[in-house]
């Protein structure tokens, strides 16, 4: 179904995951590198937080259930440059799943878990191969 729109609403996905503690995951996501855009609290709970990672967000909200799965129901893929760099900053401080490794698909990428069992890839492109995975600059 089409919609008439007075101007054009620039597309951006968003995820947001649900997870047990929203304080203790901002803190765990801004050691490695992620910035806080915005959070909101509830009777002095924080329940939700924007963050940001270069051009790339992710909100978290509260309610997400503890998981001892080895893997959840969704990860997040972060395109970035110097992958090698930003493994040897932060392998120290999270659990690594995957050291950096070149891919099939023309990306060199390493894989970490975060404190709720998600998985997070950094990804740097290193050849032709699926180069329209990359992110399109956007406006």
């Amino acid at each position: 179904m089409t919609q008439n729109r007075a101007r054009p609403m620039p597309a951006r996905l968003t995820p947001m995951i649900r997870v047990p503690d929203v304080g203790a995951t901002i803190v765990w996501y801004q050691a490695l590198g992620f910035a806080v855009v915005s959070t909101h609290e509830d009777d002095g709970r924080l329940d939700w937080a924007l963050l940001s990672f270069g051009e790339g967000r992710v909100m978290f909200n509260a309610g997400g259930r503890p998981s001892a799965e080895a893997r959840r129901e969704v990860d997040l893929y972060i395109h970035a440059d110097d992958i090698d760099s930003i493994h040897d900053s932060v392998k120290e401080r999270v659990d690594v799943q995957a050291a950096p490794h070149d891919t099939f698909y023309g990306m060199h990428e390493f894989i970490v878990r975060d404190l709720n069992g998600f998985w997070i890839t950094f990804g740097q492109r290193i050849g032709e191969a699926y180069a329209e995975l990359e992110m399109p600059a956007t406006d």
